[in-house]
């Protein structure tokens, strides 16, 4: 059934509209009255039939109000069938409202591509507020194509487009149900001009801009026109999608008479202002040929300062909302979930596109939103740069809640909740007062900052592509299951301050895999699996704590890499079972151990060193009070089983060390250091009731037993 909504309607020669408050629309910000556009003037019908009279009749509507200076219309409530063949065409200077059972459905077809609402090139200052812009993903033929050349996926059916527009806001708006984006924003490109290697010639210009011969440089022998009609509005070009030729060049301006006006230096994807009177220009590279030649002259309009604001982008295949070439847009206070059926299928995906000719995306804000059941991510930040990512909640499950890609520079990442969502992010990025649970995180720098986070049983991994190119502070990993968690870091060195780790996981609470290097300063690990232990990389340790939890009787804090470990002023603790050794066992490993205190609560050994480059122990006290056999060896170097074998320390120095024991066991043992061991150098230790054990040639003095 066709409503008319009649009541509203005057004589024509009065108004074509009636107008009434946006509250009646559910809008609660001041506005201008709405004018409720007349169906039946207009040959529109709201019960979902009728599409190609609709949409025409919407497209008029607007096209006749705009030209009327009416600044904000509305459709009444309804169903609205609109073209598989077109799209609504939005005006400037315009505020386009519909209720919230007002439905702008998209006609079913076999379209690889559609649009439903369009914003282009030249719309200015328009608003969509309120309604739902519903796609036909239910009833979509996905098995044609548009043209036997196309891709087949069907992931261009778009919801609200827009494509070169500026100043425009979509609020309280809802896209549901389109083949590929609920939201897409991107660019408009004018290709000019398209050059191949015919057109250059050998030779240069001089500082008039006069041809000179120049066998080591070419230019173009025709001129490059700069009169195409969105030149005279959008006074930028760029070069781009260049082939064998350099990648910086010079261009020289003229005008139309030929005179000339100035010439620049410039890179390819440049942004260049076209100067006043300038009617062509010239471009000069400095090589010998250009066989093989290839470049394209292009105008390219971004979309400007876009605001997308407490709408709902849901059950979308391809994305909720894409920004794909803007400058300064601000996504907030939405709702993005169940996007899934085609790639990349994220809640919001930053990407134009720019490594491949496409558009830069610039000063993205994307602020408290929601996001859930989104198929593998939430937030792409793939190219582009320049980001806030500020108070979301990210809680796709296992999903990718945020993912900072290698071509996207300068993201700033803060007061974000990832809810089971995973984290990746490449470069060039700083996280603040994040928190994470029951997920995994990827970082791998450079330039990654991590200021601030709390992780509820979740893994900070770490693989760091350059040397201190990440660096952490203040983070709080909480574990409170038996489950895989904890911090893991990989590949390069990185620097890592004020870390707490508190709890048992199932396995290691921490492990590493870096080159030596890292640096660690009050580094905080309790309660971890005492079964498992812990797998430390080199690094320098200060002020760190290590502490076993209270069931498991085998797992040690490993150092058994290559590199160099330094320990200084930390606190190792055992417990009742004997778990808290300090193990290193590599050939290429050099230990250092200062200021340190070991805390044994059982009957337990505090170091083993079973092979290493160079060892020094200095200054540290180990406290046994529960040793229940005097055979304890406290301080070792080897053991008994492989005294029979070749040594494998090759230096060890044992000095000013304190060591108490409740039994006259074993204080320092290098006795069964291995055949061939060297002298190890043992002096002014101070040991309260434990002894000394060691082999003929060690160099000890000035030891004090008590």
């Amino acid at each position: 059934m066709r409503i008319q909504l009649r009541r509203f309607i005057v004589p024509l020669t009065v108004v074509l509209l009636v107008l009434l408050p946006l509250e009646i629309y559910g809008q609660n910000s001041p506005a201008p009255p709405a004018a409720i556009i007349d169906l039946s003037r207009w040959n529109i019908y709201n019960d979902g039939t009728h599409p190609v009279e609709t949409t025409k009749g919407i497209n008029e509507a607007l096209r006749k109000l705009h030209n009327d200076g009416v600044k904000a219309v509305a459709l009444p409530s309804g169903t609205y069938l609109i073209d598989k063949d077109s799209r609504i065409n939005m005006v400037s200077d315009m505020t386009f409202i519909m209720p919230d059972d007002a439905v702008l459905q998209k006609e079913a077809s076999g379209k690889e591509r559609y649009e439903t609402m369009f914003l282009g090139y030249g719309v200015a200052n328009a608003t969509l507020k309120g309604g739902t812009y519903s796609g036909d993903k239910q009833q979509h033929d996905f098995s044609k194509k548009d043209n036997p050349h196309s891709a087949g996926t069907h992931e261009n059916g778009y919801g609200i487009l827009v494509e070169g527009a500026s100043n425009v806001v979509i609020d309280g708006v809802k896209t549901v149900n389109f083949t590929g984006d609920g939201i897409a924003i991107g660019g408009f490109g004018t290709l000019i001009k398209d050059l191949y290697e015919g057109w250059f010639v050998s030779g240069g210009l001089d500082a008039k801009g006069t041809p000179v011969s120049d066998k080591r440089k070419i230019r173009t022998q025709k001129p490059i026109p700069l009169t195409a009609p969105i030149l005279q509005s959008e006074k930028l070009f760029e070069i781009s999608n260049v082939q064998r030729l350099a990648p910086s060049f010079e261009v020289y301006f003229y005008q139309s008479s030929g005179k000339f006006i100035k010439k620049i230096s410039a890179k390819v994807r440049d942004q260049m202002d076209i100067p006043a009177g300038a009617a062509y220009c010239h471009l000069v590279f400095n090589q010998a040929s250009a066989k093989g030649g290839y470049l394209e002259v292009w105008n390219r309009v971004v979309s400007r300062n876009i605001t997308v604001r407490n709408s709902e982008s849901a059950f979308n295949r391809r994305q909720g909302i894409t920004v794909g070439g803007a400058d300064n847009v601000l996504i907030t206070g939405n709702l993005l979930h169940d996007i899934k059926g085609v790639a990349p299928q994220s809640g919001i995906d930053v990407e134009g596109g720019y490594g491949e000719n496409g558009y830069l995306n610039t000063n993205i804000s994307i602020r408290n939103n929601e996001f859930y059941n989104n198929a593998v991510y939430d937030v792409i930040l793939y190219d582009g740069r320049n980001a806030w990512v500020e108070g979301n909640h990210f809680a796709s499950r296992e999903a990718i809640g945020l993912a900072v890609s290698a071509p996207f520079t300068n993201a700033v990442v803060s007061g974000n909740h990832f809810d089971g969502a995973r984290i990746y992010a490449y470069h060039d990025a700083v996280f603040r007062n994040n928190a994470m649970n029951d997920s995994i995180t990827y970082f791998e720098g450079p330039n990654i900052v991590i200021d601030g986070m709390e992780i509820t049983n979740g893994t900070l991994a770490l693989s760091a592509k350059d040397a201190y190119g990440i660096k952490v502070s203040n983070v709080n990993i909480n574990i409170t299951k038996k489950v895989d968690a904890g911090l893991s870091i990989n590949r390069s060195p990185l620097r890592l301050s004020n870390v707490t780790i508190t709890g048992e996981p199932s396995l290691r609470s921490f492990t590493g895999n870096t080159a030596s290097g890292s640096v660690f300063e009050n580094l905080r690990i309790i309660g971890y699996n005492s079964a498992y232990g812990l797998s430390l990389p080199p690094g320098t340790y200060r002020n760190c704590q290590f502490e076993a939890s209270g069931e498991g009787k085998f797992g040690t804090l490993s150092a058994v890499l290559a590199g160099d470990y330094l320990f200084d002023g930390c606190t190792f603790k055992g417990n009742l079972q004997g778990a808290g050794l300090l193990y290193a066992e590599n050939r290429k490993l050099n230990l250092a151990v200062k200021n340190s205190t070991f805390e044994l609560p059982g009957s337990a050994q505090a170091v083993s060193i079973q092979a290493a480059r160079n060892v020094l122990l200095e200054n540290n006290a180990v406290n046994a009070h529960n040793l229940s056999s005097s055979s304890m060896e406290l301080i070792k170097i080897n053991d008994y089983w492989k005294r029979s074998e070749p040594y494998r320390v090759q230096s060890a120095v044992i000095r000013k060390n304190r060591i108490t024991s409740n039994l006259p066991a074993k204080g320092i043992s290098t006795e069964y250091s291995g055949l061939g061991a060297p002298p190890y150098t043992i002096e002014d230790n101070i040991l309260v009731k434990a002894k000394l054990s060691l082999k003929a040639n060690d160099r000890f003095h000035n030891n004090i037993l008590q």
